[in-house]
């Protein structure tokens, strides 16, 4: 029994393990099951996926517990920022979050495996089982988080006026954001008010209006950008759009007007000048640059010195006889002619055909040689009337009768024709007479220096330094020699016209003398000189111009460029080949004056340029540039002459055989006013010393004129050697002329020497001293100098002391010697040596006079009963007093004394005061003894006081 129920227990056990077995195997016997394929869209910065479709793993296994739930989903792929989690074992519903923030502009999109487990057998889970591999693909959604930003801090453009563009320029900005949604740029706008211009939606900015140069040339407006998000840059962007004119091929860059001060050197007329050829292709440039100076002196700026300073600062031979020199009394034939003011001191007379002048006999060189020079200055245009007559600028024709022309120099139908007859010799045959040249120069209005050269039979003519021969030369008999008188004339030709005068008797012919063939134009400078040519050298320094074009820094104009200038440098020429070459010559381009003293005013500038392309010979046009150079005024110098203005001399010095040196401490300078900004912010004038050159000096002589017989004024020759100095001498003075320094004109006025061989009939002589600078431009002060000798200086000086004996009284005051000092600007002139030792002489001459006066007023007083008896003294031992004045001081105080004589200097010499009081200690004894005589009233005879030399 017991083992049978032991073996059906067993049994049972056995069929319960068996059963239980066998339901196991059979209740997991099934794989979860998920979708193929997921697709997931996550929005940035946020951690759940929403998926599509929603994350559900089946089991058939279900519903048995375990092998029928679904315990997990794993992700296969380690860099997927996800994980997956089970909601629901029993109906294996899931959900797959971000394990981190999913950033957009990282990454867009992820793609990864995922797997279903179930829970398997037990609930060890033992024998799980995992579904198929399920394809993950998820997609981050963007937010709208970053706005747009421009792609350049700044646009900038340019447009030619009056055009309308489709697009000026275009903006671009962009956006962080990953979408295309939040990432594109949908919309632009101006942000600017009140602008002539658009955009569209793609950032092109367009004019809405036709612009103008004129009305504006700059334009700058704000525009931001909107993402398709609708937001808007933080920041706008600024659009700069330039207007430029139309293109016009030219010059562009320069100034119309250039100031040039004097004393600057070369200056730079167009240093940012360049050439616009609107990108026209071209081959080469040809630029020519014309200073035009006409109106400015003769033709232009020249130095301004009289013709003779002129020639002698150029080298020319002496001897030239100005025919047209300044009026003045000795030059007074040129009084009567038309002048030209204004013209910085140059001399130009104009003649209108109703003026000529006679020129005086003794002025007229006598014989002119087979070698001789006339030259002249000329402006001349064309006749007036079809029919032209001759215009005579020079004339030597007979006075009276045959009306022969000796020479001529005369202007017909604008040829220069020179007449040159020659006197009559033992050869009797045909010689040159006629010379003819036809030059454009002749009738251009413009001044032209003109110099003929006559070698006979040869004759050449030069014209502003260019030689040029004749066209044509005829022949003519010489003149027959007769007593004739002839007549040189300028401006006409002197001949004599027949006529009839009518009576009621008979009719008879008259002659009457008048000019003829008169010119019409203006002349200056016109000189003749016999016996020498001029040489070119000569003729190239008087006519030169004193400014001109200039090019600075010749060596960085390259070997691209091609330049040459005309004589005068009044025209300059450049040729390039390509544009750089021509606009690097342009900027070199400059203005120089080297005249000290330039004669202020405008100058005009013309450029005119042609621009040659490939196969064309001009294809664009360039207009013609004018401008103007306008030279400042120079700083005036104000020329001062200082020194002793008042000499004493003794007789003997004044008949030495090399007289008196007048100015032998003349100092002469010259000072400009300056303002000086460093001076202080006033900017007060400060003033500068100058060193120039002058041109003459003149000493004249004030009041009568100097005698022959006994007086002469002179400056040796020698003075003037190494000098660029002359000098002429007449009874009214000296003139030294020459441009030279004022240190050279210092040292030859010193020479100027004064003789006198009768100085006792002298009580003084005045002179004037004056200097000038371009011919009268700028003139000095007149040094008056005043010489005495020195008997009469004391003799004025005693008489002017002199007083009646009853107002006397014994005052004791030095005597004082007067020199009178020429106060300068920066001090005192003092007193020559020479002077001062004559001084003393005249002092010590004085004392003696003195002592010897009251020694015999003494004697006088003693013996005068038995003067009367003897009646008259035996001549040897008489006093001759006839030009004897006793000199008592009338002066009570030193301040009369100051008051009488504000010129007498408060410190004296020590050798002077020494000898003033010598002479003061014995006039203290004199007026004491003439007291005590004029009170005992016996002073007789010539002894007695004069009343009629006393002031009062």
């Amino acid at each position: 029994m017991f083992v049978e129920n032991l073996n059906r227990l067993l049994v049972h056990n056995l069929n319960f393990f068996f059963s239980f077995f066998s339901l196991s195997i059979v209740v997991n016997k099934h794989k979860p099951w998920i979708e193929t394929s997921y697709h997931g869209v996550i929005t940035e910065n946020m951690d759940t996926v929403m998926l599509d479709p929603p994350l559900v793993a089946l089991d058939k296994d279900a519903p048995v517990p375990y092998a029928g739930e679904i315990c997990a989903f794993k992700i296969h792929g380690q860099e997927a920022p996800f994980e997956a989690e089970v909601l629901n074992r029993t109906s294996g519903v899931g959900v797959l979050r971000a394990r981190g923030p999913i950033d957009c502009e990282q990454q867009k999109e992820y793609t990864f495996i995922i797997q279903a487990y179930d829970c398997g057998a037990s609930p060890t889970g033992a024998n799980w089982k995992k579904s198929h591999k399920a394809v993950v693909h998820i997609q981050v959604d963007d937010v709208n988080e970053f706005s747009p930003v421009f792609r350049e801090p700044l646009y900038r453009a340019t447009v030619t006026e009056g055009k309308i563009y489709d697009s000026i320029l275009q903006v671009e900005a962009w956006d962080q954001d990953c979408s295309p949604q939040y990432s594109q740029i949908c919309n632009y706008e101006i942000v600017t008010q009140d602008t002539p211009f658009a955009i569209d939606r793609n950032g092109n900015i367009r004019n809405t209006e036709r612009l103008s140069y004129d009305k504006q040339q700059h334009y700058k407006i704000m525009v931001t950008a909107y993402d398709c998000g609708q937001k808007r840059a933080m920041e706008s962007v600024p659009v700069h759009i330039d207007v430029k004119p139309v293109c016009k091929p030219g010059w562009q860059g320069w100034n119309k007007r250039m100031d040039y001060e004097p004393g600057t050197g070369s200056k730079q007329l167009f240093p940012k000048m360049h050439l616009e050829t609107c990108d026209g292709p071209l081959s080469s440039v040809r630029a020519m640059v014309e200073l035009q100076t006409s109106h400015i002196g003769k033709g232009c700026d020249r130095e301004t010195y009289s013709e003779k300073s002129l020639q002698k600062l150029c080298g020319a031979a002496s001897g030239s006889t100005d025919l047209l020199p300044a009026p003045s009394v000795s030059t007074n034939w040129t009084a009567s002619l038309l002048t030209d003011s204004g013209r910085d001191s140059d001399l130009i007379f104009r003649f209108d055909g109703r003026q000529a002048a006679n020129i005086p006999e003794w002025v007229v060189p006598q014989n002119l040689t087979d070698q001789f020079t006339i030259a002249t200055w000329m402006k001349h245009g064309p006749s007036p009337g079809l029919r032209a007559e001759k215009e005579t600028l020079l004339c030597n024709s007979d006075k009276t009768e045959m009306n022969r022309h000796h020479y001529s120099l005369y202007v017909h139908n604008c040829r220069l024709v020179f007449l040159l007859r020659r006197d009559f010799i033992q050869l009797d045959s045909f010689r040159p007479a006629e010379f003819h040249w036809r030059l454009e120069q002749i009738c251009d209005k413009e001044w032209h220096y003109y110099v003929i050269n006559v070698e006979f039979p040869s004759v050449t003519l030069f014209v502003d330094g260019v030689t040029y021969e004749p066209y044509l030369v005829t022949d003519d008999w010489p003149i027959h020699p007769s007593e004739i008188d002839v007549q040189l004339t300028v401006g006409a030709c002197w001949q004599e016209t027949s006529g009839v005068k009518t009576s009621k008797k008979k009719h008879r012919e008259v002659t009457t003398p008048r000019f003829t063939q008169y010119f019409r134009g203006s002349l200056s400078g016109l000189t003749i000189r016999p016996g020498k040519i001029a040489t070119q050298k000569v003729i190239s320094c008087l006519q030169a111009c004193k400014e001109g074009l200039d090019i600075s820094s010749l060596e960085s104009l390259g070997k691209g460029i091609k330049f040459h200038f005309n004589p005068a440098q009044s025209v300059l020429v450049m040729e390039a080949d390509d544009l750089e070459s021509i606009n690097t010559a342009m900027t070199k381009v400059s203005y120089i004056n080297s005249r000290q003293f330039p004669t202020p005013g405008l100058r005009k500038l013309h450029i005119t340029t042609t621009v040659q392309c490939f196969g064309e010979d001009t294809c664009i046009s360039i207009p013609d540039i004018k401008a103007m150079v306008m030279v400042l005024p120079p700083s005036e110098p104000r020329i001062t002459i200082a020194g002793v203005e008042r000499l004493v001399w003794p007789a003997a010095q004044l008949r030495a055989p090399f007289g008196v040196a007048l100015f032998k401490d003349i100092h002469i300078i010259s000072t400009v006013t300056k303002t000086d900004a460093t001076l202080s912010s006033a900017r007060r004038p400060g003033v500068l010393e100058l060193m120039h050159n002058l041109d003459y000096c003149d000493v004249l002589v004030i009041g009568e004129e100097l005698d022959p017989e006994w007086e002469s004024l002179e400056i040796h020759h020698s003075s003037l050697l190494g000098k660029h100095l002359d000098a002429t001498n007449s009874t009214s003075g000296i003139s030294i002329y020459g441009v030279d320094s004022m240190v050279h004109y210092e040292q030859a006025i010193r020479q100027v020497r004064y003789h006198n061989w009768k100085p006792g009939g002298l009580s003084e002589r005045r002179f004037r001293l004056s200097c000038s600078e371009l011919n009268g431009r700028y003139t000095s002060n007149e040094f008056n100098l005043e010489v005495r000798d020195c008997l009469h200086t004391w003799q004025e000086h005693v008489n002017h002391m002199a007083v009646q004996s009853q107002y006397m009284r014994p005052v004791h005051h030095p005597l004082v010697v007067h020199t009178v000092n020429s106060d300068h600007i920066s001090g005192k002139v003092s007193t020559p040596p020479a002077a001062t030792v004559v001084i003393v002489m005249c002092i010590a001459a004085l004392v003696v006079i003195v002592v010897l006066g009251i020694y015999r007023i003494h004697t006088t007083h003693q013996d005068g009963s038995k003067e009367d008896e003897e009646g008259r003294k035996d001549p040897e031992m008489d006093w001759d007093d006839s030009n004897l004045n006793i000199t008592v001081n009338p002066m009570e105080t030193a301040e009369e004394v100051m008051e009488e004589e504000p010129d007498e200097e408060e410190d004296e010499d020590e050798e002077d005061d020494e000898l003033a009081d010598l002479s003061s200690a014995e006039s203290e004894d004199s007026d004491e003894e003439e007291e005590t005589n004029i009170q005992k009233g016996k002073v007789k005879g010539k002894l007695e006081w004069d009343p009629s030399t006393l002031p009062y």
